[in-house]
C-alpha cells in the first residue's frame, strides 16, 4: 500500500519543515550500513545542525564493526521514528552520505556535534575510549506520521 493510499486512513506525510522539526525533538536513530549479504543495523544517538546534517560519536575502543563497515561505504541509510500510540507515531526515513569528520573539525560543530539523548554507558565510555565523529549528509528524506484516530473511526458509533 502506498502512503497517498494510507491517507485514507490518517497517515500523512510530511513536509521539509515538519521533518526538520521532528529530527531537531528526537536523539535516537537507526542507522543502517551495507554489508555483502544483509545490511548492518545499529541504533545510535545523535546530533543535527538543524540543515542537512546528522553527526554520529561512535566510541570504538580496539574493534568497532560499524566503524569499520562506515569507512568501508559512502553511503548509507537513517530510520528515526516514534511510536507513542498506535494512532500517534511518526517515521522519518534518510538516505546520504557519511564520512569520518577530521578531529580539528569537532570544536566548530558545537551543539551540533551533542545528541540530544545518549545511554549513560556510552558517555562513561566516551571519555576513556577512542572516538570517531562521523557525518551524515541528508540528501533525501521522506517522512510521514499518523497523528490520531481516523475521520472514520472517531465518527463511528462506540455502541455498534
Amino acid at each position: 500500500m502506498t502512503i497517498d493510499e494510507l491517507a485514507d486512513h490518517g497517515v500523512e506525510r510530511m513536509d521539509e519543515e515538519t521533518i526538520r522539526e521532528f529530527l531537531e525533538t528526537q536523539g535516537i536513530g537507526v542507522l543502517g550500513l551495507p554489508t555483502e549479504r544483509l545490511p548492518y543495523m545499529v541504533p545510535l544517538s545523535y546530533g543535527f545542525d538543524g540543515e542537512t546534517n546528522l553527526y554520529f560519536t561512535y566510541v570504538v575502543g580496539s574493534v568497532s564493526q560499524k566503524a569499520l563497515l562506515t569507512e568501508e561505504t559512502a553511503a548509507a541509510s537513517f530510520l528515526v521514528y516514534t511510536a507513542d500510540t498506535e494512532h500517534m507515531w511518526s517515521s522519518v526515513s534518510l538516505e546520504g552520505t557519511i564520512s569520518r569528520v577530521p578531529e580539528r573539525e569537532w570544536e566548530s560543530l558545537g551543539e551540533a556535534l551533542e545528541p540530544i539523548q545518549r545511554p549513560e554507558a556510552l558517555k562513561d565510555a566516551s571519555e576513556s575510549e577512542d572516538v570517531n565523529v562521523y557525518r551524515f549528509e541528508i540528501q533525501n528524506q521522506t517522512g510521514i506520521r499518523h497523528a490520531g484516530v481516523p475521520s472514520e473511526m472517531a465518527s463511528k458509533d462506540p455502541e455498534n
